[in-house]
């Protein structure tokens, strides 16, 4: 694997990153591939600030969001455990790519292909930060896509008799080939 430079990571944290559950560096073995389903980092932001566990005063998010133009910010320090997979947040690291998806109406039917492509300048800024966290978490052996942990289905909202993907990013358009040429991390089975 070709070493690349840290990329440029902007400070950004979420309100509530120190209620988050803190963990060990040693405990992450995975990063989880998300994209956003939004217009922008402005509406990403605004769904990161909801406090969605009013127990703890948290929300869900992921660790770091890469914008189309390949600006990297940290929303919650690694050490602590964002909510960003059903039943894998222990051990992994969530990174959005910011991408329409299915945006505006993720369950409907008849909107369940996504168009919008990645940028190269976002896949360079993503490959670089795989490049980083690798080196930074030891433990760190594996990738994998929100859609491969999360296969759960849900009534569509034009038709509540025919089920639709829960979630499906980052979708068929992500450049996986590319990516895993130029990391070191292996495809989470």
């Amino acid at each position: 694997m070709r070493q690349l430079n840290q990329p440029a990571i902007h400070n950004n944290p979420l309100s509530y990153e120190a209620r988050l559950t803190p963990r060990t560096a040693d405990a992450i073995t995975l990063v989880v591939i998300h994209c956003t389903e939004l217009p922008d980092l402005e509406t990403a932001r605004e769904y990161g600030e909801k406090i969605h566990y009013p127990d703890s005063g948290t929300g869900n998010s992921g660790h770091f969001y890469i914008d189309r133009d390949g600006r990297v910010e940290l929303w919650i320090d690694p050490l602590f455990m964002a909510h960003h997979v059903a039943g894998h947040n222990e051990n992994s690291i969530g990174i959005e790519l910011v991408n329409l998806g299915r945006y505006p109406d993720w369950f409907n039917s008849d909107s369940q292909v996504m168009h919008e492509t990645y940028p190269e300048v976002q896949i360079a800024a993503l490959i670089s930060l795989l490049d980083h966290l690798a080196g930074a978490f030891p433990g760190l052996c594996s990738i994998a896509a929100h859609e491969d942990l999360d296969r759960r289905q849900v009534a569509a909202t034009n038709n509540p008799n025919e089920l639709v993907r829960r979630k499906m990013d980052p979708g068929p358009l992500f450049p996986w080939d590319s990516v895993l040429a130029a990391i070191s991390l292996r495809r989470h089975n």
